[in-house]
């Protein structure tokens, strides 16, 4: 029964395509076949299908791996939070996050919203990708500070305790000495900091990983559907290492949320089955689905668009502007550079698997 709604799909897609090659000039026209299948020599659905089961289980693995390994780094002395390792690892995993939006996720929704296969108008005559990545952007920022105001408000972050806005009741109050009022209210600012920083750490954990989930399920659902030998063979080693990278990056915000170990593996578990699920979910729909036709084409080119500016705002505001800026980092302007390096290193060795994926 599921299938059935599917069916009358490539039927609509070919109507459509015929009347726009009757309406629009013949030197924008497209022909329907390019716009439905894929074809070439390396297209071949029997061969297809095998890579694309050790696909789902290989980047199953390395997004395990990569998503785990922050999780269980408390146990290494040197890669406590606390560290300056920790803080290095974290902004070469930023860098790889930033590099994502920028170098793979944007450049596809450019490429999607502005195919031949769409419609001149009014698909060719505005920036929709742009568009919609500032829109993604700023709902982020949107939903980031309202999401933290309701989380500070529901755990009393900041609120001040009746102990210490009350006096005592035989007058103890009197008798206490300004340097043990000062260490009092130190104490208390100091703890009030943590509780704030806490609820940042755990906004920023939950948004990015609705951010990446939502890039993953988009890139299995169009490997999955593909059928071309030459371009998932370049794709799975290349997703193996993009997973496992992403899920560095993630596994460490999970870290500094200090959620419980239930909460943990939920969210590691979400992120490892994501581009698994899409890849199975396109494998499922690959007779009926065609990701060059308009209605993929729009749909996951506006899916990318968003999924880019989320991307982008999380690397740039929640993870490495709040890093720099931090105290820990202005304290030293040799842990900066070192920083930097990795931000580098890993936004430039994303970018270069961008050739393949």
């Amino acid at each position: 029964m599921s299938a059935s709604p599917l069916k009358p799909t490539p039927i609509l897609l070919l109507l459509l395509l015929l009347t726009f090659s009757l309406v629009v000039p013949p030197a924008l026209s497209v022909a329907p076949e390019e716009c439905t299948e894929e074809s070439g020599d390396c297209v071949n659905k029997a061969k297809a299908l095998p890579l694309k089961i050790i696909a789902i289980f290989s980047i199953l693995i390395t997004s395990v791996i990569g998503v785990c390994s922050p999780l269980l780094t408390r146990s290494i002395p040197a890669l406590h939070p606390d560290r300056d390792l920790f803080s290095i690892v974290k902004c070469f995993a930023a860098g790889i996050i930033l590099a994502t939006g920028f170098m793979h996720v944007l450049p596809d929704s450019f490429d999607m919203l502005s195919s031949q296969c769409l419609e001149e108008n009014p698909w060719h005559k505005f920036p929709f990708t742009g568009f919609v990545a500032m829109l993604s952007a700023l709902v982020t920022l949107m939903v980031d500070s309202m999401s933290t105001s309701v989380y500070s408000q529901r755990n009393n972050v900041g609120a001040i305790p009746d102990s210490e806005s009350g006096k005592g009741r035989d007058g103890d109050r009197e008798m206490v000495t300004v340097t043990a009022a000062h260490s009092q209210s130190h104490g208390h600012h100091h703890g009030e900091a943590a509780s704030s920083q806490l609820v940042r750490y755990r906004v920023v954990a939950m948004v990015l990983e609705l951010g990446i989930v939502v890039h993953s399920v988009v890139i299995g659902l169009g490997m999955g559907a593909s059928s071309n030998v030459c371009t998932i063979r370049g794709l799975v080693a290349a997703l193996c290492f993009h997973q496992m990278f992403e899920g560095m990056g993630l596994g460490g915000c999970i870290l500094q949320a200090e959620y419980k170990w239930p909460k943990k593996l939920v969210l590691a578990f979400f992120f490892a089955v994501t581009t698994p699920l899409g890849i199975a979910l396109g494998i499922a729909l690959s007779s009926s689905y065609r990701e060059n036709s308009p209605h993929a084409l729009i749909t996951v080119g506006l899916l990318n668009a968003s999924s880019a500016g989320l991307l982008i705002y999380m690397a740039l505001v929640d993870l490495l502007a709040a890093d720099f800026m931090g105290p820990k980092m202005q304290r030293s302007i040799k842990l900066q550079v070192k920083a930097y390096a990795a931000v580098f290193l890993g936004a430039g060795g994303m970018s270069l698997l961008a050739k393949w994926a």
